[in-house]
């Protein structure tokens, strides 16, 4: 059995989680099986600097470390894109390093899944579709540029809470990421782990005619890759149709 910790921030669309490990086998397999665990920190959910910055903080991840080891997690991640990007690119590298040296085990966050996944799928210019205000949605942008992908169009909904992302239907979903789809980019990135998109990823691939990274999506995805343990799904986009490179 192996088992992903993930640490979830107060609540949204956690259930994307259950979902994944269903899709992924479940925990059925003596041997093989994949395990999801989620836990929660709790913190402000509004999308600003200065409350981002507060929920990734050492202190909050140690916590959540804490409630995982109950699990005896293979992996951790930290399951939130603002609350890692927006200490920029050595900021979030130092973050996931104090967390798996507090956690013992390989640690990783969403916004690195997502520069991971593009890498491993060969993207270089992508489309940004964020929840996000403007001002935190272009501290993406600026994540993704520092990992080396090209940010050629961005829109920002202007959504302020998580619990109001996490609210949004499954057609507001889709609209969001068709509507701000690019010509020029070779994929459509979807951040904000507040948001229920595992349901949605082959429509809108289907619509777009590109992949689609979602921040659950790539979450999971990169505990699966940090463990060495994944699985080949077709409901969950061209990101789980082929084997991932670790060193990506």
């Amino acid at each position: 059995m192996t088992t992903i910790g993930f640490i979830y921030p107060d609540h949204a669309a956690e259930d994307d989680y259950p979902l994944a490990e269903q899709l992924l086998g479940g925990t059925a397999a003596a041997e093989g099986g994949i395990r999801l665990a989620v836990e929660h920190i709790y913190g402000t959910d509004k999308h600003a600097v200065a409350e981002l910055l507060d929920l990734g903080s050492e202190t909050r991840l140690a916590d959540g470390a804490a409630l995982l080891k109950k699990h005896e997690p293979d992996a951790v991640i930290w399951a939130c894109t603002s609350g890692s990007f927006v200490y920029g690119w050595d900021g979030a590298q130092d973050q996931i390093d104090r967390l798996r040296a507090v956690a013992g085990v390989p640690a990783s966050s969403t916004s690195f899944a997502f520069v991971h996944a593009a890498r491993s799928l060969g993207v270089k210019r992508v489309a940004v579709a964020a929840s996000y205000p403007d001002d935190i949605a272009r501290l993406f942008a600026g994540f993704l540029e520092a990992g080396g992908i090209e940010v050629v169009s961005m829109a920002a909904a202007d959504i302020v809470t998580a619990a109001e992302v996490g609210a949004l239907p499954p057609e507001a979903v889709v609209e969001l990421a068709v509507r701000h789809d690019h010509p020029d980019a070779d994929a459509v990135l979807v951040p904000d782990t507040a948001m229920r998109t595992l349901q949605e990823i082959n429509t809108l691939e289907a619509a777009l005619k590109k992949p689609v990274l979602t921040a659950n999506q790539v979450t999971v995805w990169e505990g699966l890759r940090l463990t060495g343990r994944h699985r080949l799904v077709r409901s969950l986009g061209a990101l789980f149709r082929h084997v991932p490179d670790r060193s990506a």
